[in-house]
This record gives C-alpha cells, sequence and structure tokens, in this order.
C-alpha cells in the first residue's frame, strides 16, 4: 500500500486519480487507506511532490 508523507501539500490530485478512492482528506494531510489501496501507483504519479511512497 502506499503511504502519503508529511510533504503533502493537501491539492487533492492524488484523490481524485485513486481508481479505488482509498485517498481521503485527513486533519492535515491526505491518508491513504492500505486495506483498500490495490498498490497501482496513480498518486505517486501525479503528485506534484512526491509525497505518496509505497510502502
Amino acid at each position: 500500500a502506499y503511504k502519503i508523507e508529511e510533504t503533502c501539500i493537501s491539492c487533492g490530485a492524488c484523490a481524485a486519480e485513486c481508481p479505488v478512492n482509498a485517498i481521503e482528506q485527513g486533519d492535515t494531510i491526505f491518508v491513504v487507506n492500505a486495506d483498500t489501496c490495490i498498490d497501482c501507483g496513480n498518486c505517486a504519479n501525479v503528485c506534484p511532490v512526491g509525497a505518496p511512497v509505497a510502502e
């Protein structure tokens, strides 16, 4: 599963690209639901700051 690091700027690009809707706005940054994530990498590919990383 992917994890979104603190470098997240909360732009929402990752959530829009997630085919299984595993990404939601958290308190300060977006968060990935690891149980739902299918490791497709779409989030990492669209993130302008490289916040999503594979765990």
